[in-house]
């Protein structure tokens, strides 16, 4: 098992490695962001990075006062990037007033970063549900027993909630919160970000245009 634990620590130093090498260069990454965003991604998988997913979601409200918190990417594709959340919820009450919001991946053993900005909308009920029914159980009965962002007395009311709800779906499927559901953030901007020598980081940038395609621009770090 020892064996096994190095050989498989020493590839994925080595993937590190040979990502670390390749360089980040406007003239060949790929021309649609969210493929480049996707390779990108991969590498960061195949590499066994500690949760790759993870990524920190900007949300303000409507005068314009930030907050940030770590949520997990769940699907990327042409529409956009998805992630989870209560509705009621800090994050879920400044998208309300204000869908604008960032996504920042930051991969340190890679040392890259991905930042994105965009217009946030909750996604259909039915893909909510779809994705509801794929989580474990405790995490669906935590989604009711959770008043997320909200004061509460103690650990121990939390506790006890979680159990009583856990009795009442005793043997049964438990409904998703109709407060609980998806955000779909559509990107406008994607920038990428490579650590090189000397801080001379090299920055990618895609910018959407009125016709829906993508102009690419090189930032001085």
């Amino acid at each position: 098992m020892r064996l096994k634990f190095l050989f498989q620590r020493l590839r994925s130093l080595f993937s590190q490695i040979c990502i670390l090498l390749k360089p980040l260069d406007e003239r060949t990454v790929h021309p649609d962001p969210i493929r480049q965003f996707e390779r990108w991604f991969e590498e960061a998988v195949k590499a066994k990075l500690f949760m790759p997913e993870a990524m920190t979601l900007a949300t303000a409200t409507k005068d314009g006062k930030p907050s940030a918190r770590l949520v997990l990417l769940k699907q990327v594709d042409e529409k956009g990037f998805v992630f989870f959340g209560n509705y009621n919820s800090r994050k879920g009450n400044e998208l309300a007033e204000n869908p604008e919001a960032a996504l920042v991946f930051y991969w340190s053993e890679l040392l890259r970063q991905v930042r994105i900005e965009g217009l946030v909308k909750q996604i259909s009920a039915e893909e909510s549900d779809q994705y509801f029914r794929t989580r474990p159980r405790d995490s669906q009965i935590s989604a009711h027993a959770s008043p997320q962002s909200k004061v509460v007395g103690s650990r121990a009311e939390l506790e006890r909630l979680f159990h009583e709800l856990e009795q009442r779906y005793n043997n049964q499927l438990v409904p998703r919160p109709t407060y609980w559901g998806g955000y779909r953030l559509k990107p406008h901007r994607i920038e990428f970000w490579q650590s090189r020598e000397a801080r001379l980081h090299d920055r990618v940038a895609y910018i959407l245009q009125s016709d829906g395609s993508w102009k690419i621009h090189r930032l001085a770090p």
